[in-house]
């Protein structure tokens, strides 16, 4: 057959098919509720990190009622197959969430949690968890450098949340292969839908499979993980953390009495990483956040929190938390803000602030960078670039109807910032590079990015 007759095919073929596609009505999978209940077997392997990430690492996992005692073995990774003779066994601590009365979870689960302390700076260690006959596979993880200025890369990503196994599933996954050597994974709220719903949290760990047993996740609460227990708080127009969130997560318990979990810190070699929780007590938060930040050692300091100071999308302005938390930022000069919750990507920035020293060059000087960023599958439409410039920012990168993750990658006085859509195409960058009197170079790099992505030029979100 000719060259000319199978192009011909071919092109034929692809008519049809689009045809096709256009015409089709999206049908959404099913899943039966006997799916996301806990049973023998470890499931929902989870890391997190301690304060000190160079000495501390927490595993939690979950199985049914019936394993009452569970441990963890951790040991130095060697190529050897037999390094596991050279580890050592801990006993976990055991909770039971009995959240059977509770809408959306109707579950009754032990979670079970180990602190792995002590452990030697920018090492590789492997681990797994069980019961002492049912045994996970073994994991591997590698702690932080006590080097500050060592090179290290992390992970972020905004909203999970819709269509989490579906289509948040090809998102991580490609982010995990883009960056395998990744850190942490910093998810800035709204990791499901439903606050207590069993068959979300479910697909959150399903679609994330081994990358979060290997990859330890800085999470932030979103205002979909607040959601009313039970008739009485809905009545009530109260709403409560999900049931699940502090039994599966091990994170520092460093913040505020009350917001233990959902507001914390972690030092990794010479960053501040902090997560606020923008859902609630406010003023408790700037308080604790002046506080820390005031005594702050570390050369960069990253934010994540879920409602944005600066909105993507219209109709969504978070004035109050603005007015609040903004000049804390602006005075300890934080570096970073990773920002959920309006379903579209925006990047910005704002002035270095009053507090520069007179006679400095504010030429390609930048206070802190603002993303807002989405993983998953729900879209809403961009806002005008005055829902930033009328409040005193600056818009550079937008995107919709995108899904992003972003890797950050820190090394001495460097960061540098990318941003990929969920195919792998570089879709924003910039840097930033430390100067004297901490003040930032801002350099902008997104001309190496694909063009701009909008509703005029993607597969439409509604038909």
């Amino acid at each position: 057959m000719r060259p000319f007759r199978l192009l011909l095919i071919f092109a034929l073929f692809g008519v049809s098919y689009a045809v096709h596609a256009q015409n089709q009505t999206y049908k959404e999978p099913k899943f039966h509720t006997e799916w996301s209940k806990p049973s023998l077997y470890p499931d929902r392997i989870v890391l997190n990190f301690g304060q000190n990430p160079s000495s501390e690492v927490n595993v939690t996992w979950r199985t049914n009622t019936e394993i009452k005692t569970a441990y963890a073995e951790i040991a130095l990774a060697t190529a050897a197959p037999r390094f596991w003779k050279n580890g050592k066994t801990i006993q976990a601590k055991t909770e039971l969430l009995d959240a059977r009365k509770v809408e959306d979870a109707e579950v009754m689960a032990h979670y079970h949690s180990a602190e792995f302390i002590g452990l030697l700076p920018d090492t590789t260690y492997a681990y797994r968890v069980g019961d002492g006959e049912r045994w996970s596979e073994w994991f591997q993880f590698r702690t932080a450098s006590d080097q500050p200025d060592q090179k290290f890369s992390f992970l972020y990503v905004g909203d999970a949340q819709n269509y989490i196994l579906e289509l948040w599933s090809r998102l991580i996954r490609e982010g995990f292969r883009t960056a395998p050597d990744a850190r942490f994974f910093v998810h800035a709220g709204d990791l499901i839908n439903r606050a207590h719903r069993e068959q979300e949290w479910h697909e959150w760990f399903t679609a994330g499979g081994f990358i979060h047993s290997m990859i330890p996740s800085f999470p932030t609460p979103g205002n979909h993980e607040y959601r009313a227990k039970n008739k009485g708080e809905a009545e009530a127009k109260q709403r409560s953390l999900s049931v699940q969130w502090r039994p599966q997560f091990t994170l520092p318990l460093n913040g505020p009495k009350g917001l233990e979990e959902t507001v914390y810190y972690m030092d990794y070699q010479d960053v501040r990483v902090i997560s606020l929780d923008s859902n609630r007590d406010h003023e408790i938060q700037a308080k604790w956040l002046e506080k820390i930040l005031a005594s702050n050692p570390k050369k960069w300091t990253i934010i994540t929190y879920h409602h944005p100071f600066f909105s993507a999308s219209s109709g969504r302005d978070n004035e109050e938390l603005r007015n609040l938390w903004k000049p804390i930022f602006d005075k300890y000069r934080v570096d970073l803000a990773l920002q959920g919750h309006d379903h579209a990507y925006a990047r910005g920035r704002v002035a270095p602030g009053e507090n520069v020293l007179d006679g400095v060059n504010v030429k390609d000087l930048t206070g802190t960078v603002y993303v807002v960023s989405v993983s998953g599958g729900k879209m809403y439409n961009l806002g005008e670039e005055e829902e930033w410039s009328d409040k005193g920012g600056q818009r550079d990168r937008v995107a919709e109807n995108t899904q992003l993750f972003q890797v950050i990658t820190v090394e001495g006085n460097r960061l540098k910032f990318e941003s990929y859509t969920a195919i792998g195409e570089l879709y924003d960058a910039f840097e930033l590079v430390k100067g004297e009197n901490d003040l930032n170079q801002f350099i902008e790099l997104r001309v190496n990015a694909v063009p701009e992505k909008n509703n005029s030029n993607t597969i439409p979100y509604r038909d």
